[in-house]
C-alpha cells in the first residue's frame, strides 16, 4: 500500500493522538483508507474496474470507509476515524480537507451523471454530517457535526443543523488551530428552545399576577 507523503503529513498535522510516523502508516485507519482509495481510483481511471472495485471492497472490510473509485480527491486528504465514511462515485474533493466518522457523501438521484458533491479546499466536516446531490460546498467552509446539508453553501461559511443553516461569520477568517474543533460552532436549535422556554416563564407569571387579582 503506497502512500502520499501529503495525506501522511495531513495525519500527523491534525490527529494529536499520533505518536510518530510509523504509528501512523501501520495503525491509522483513516491514512489506510485514503492510501488504499488511491490505489483504486488509479486502477479505475485506468479503466480496471474490477480490480479498483476489489481494492475498494477491501479498504471497507479493513477500515469501516467507503469511497468510492470513481470519487476525486484532493491532496492531503484527512479521515480521523473511518469508520461509517460513505464517500460517492461523483464526489469531488478539494485539497487539505478533514472529515471525520460517519461523514457521508451521497447522491439524490438515480441518474448517471454527477449527483454527489464538490467540496472546496480546507473545508471540515464534522462527525455524522451529511451532504446530498450535486451541490457545492465553497472554500473554508465547517460543516457541524450531524448537520444534514441540501444546497450551495458559500466560501467561508458555517454549517449547522437539519436541515443545515449558515451561520454568519463577520468575514472573519477562522484561525487554523479553531478550524479543526468542530463541535465548537452555535446551538441554534438550543437557543431556541432556551428563548422559548423563557418566553413560557414569562406567561406562567403573568398568569400567576393575574390569579392573584
Amino acid at each position: 500500500m503506497k502512500i502520499e507523503s501529503g495525506d501522511l503529513a495531513a495525519v500527523m498535522e491534525r490527529d494529536p493522538a499520533i505518536i510518530d510516523e510509523e504509528d501512523a502508516i501501520k495503525y491509522h485507519t483513516g491514512l489506510h483508507a485514503v492510501s488504499m482509495y488511491r490505489e483504486s481510483h488509479r486502477l479505475w481511471a485506468e479503466g480496471k474496474f474490477k480490480e479498483a472495485r476489489k481494492i475498494n471492497y477491501e479498504a471497507h472490510k479493513l477500515t469501516g470507509c467507503d469511497i468510492h473509485p470513481g470519487a476525486t480527491v484532493g491532496e492531503g486528504f484527512f479521515i480521523d476515524h473511518a469508520t461509517g465514511v460513505v464517500i460517492g462515485e461523483t464526489a469531488v474533493i478539494g485539497n487539505d480537507v478533514t472529515i471525520y466518522q460517519g461523514v457521508t457523501l451521497g447522491g439524490v438521484s438515480f441518474e448517471k451523471g454527477k449527483r454527489h458533491p464538490t467540496v472546496g479546499d480546507r473545508v471540515v466536516i464534522g462527525a455524522n454530517a451529511t451532504v446530498l446531490g450535486n451541490i457545492t460546498i465553497g472554500n473554508d467552509v465547517r460543516i457541524g457535526a450531524g448537520s444534514v446539508v441540501l444546497k450551495d453553501v458559500p466560501n467561508n461559511s458555517t454549517v449547522v443543523g437539519v436541515p443545515g443553516q449558515i451561520i454568519e461569520r463577520d468575514g472573519i477568517k477562522i484561525d487554523k488551530r479553531e478550524i479543526l474543533r468542530h463541535n465548537d460552532i452555535p446551538d441554534r436549535i438550543g437557543e431556541e428552545i432556551a428563548r422559548l422556554q423563557a418566553e413560557i416563564d414569562r406567561l406562567n407569571a403573568m398568569i400567576k399576577d393575574i390569579s392573584k387579582k
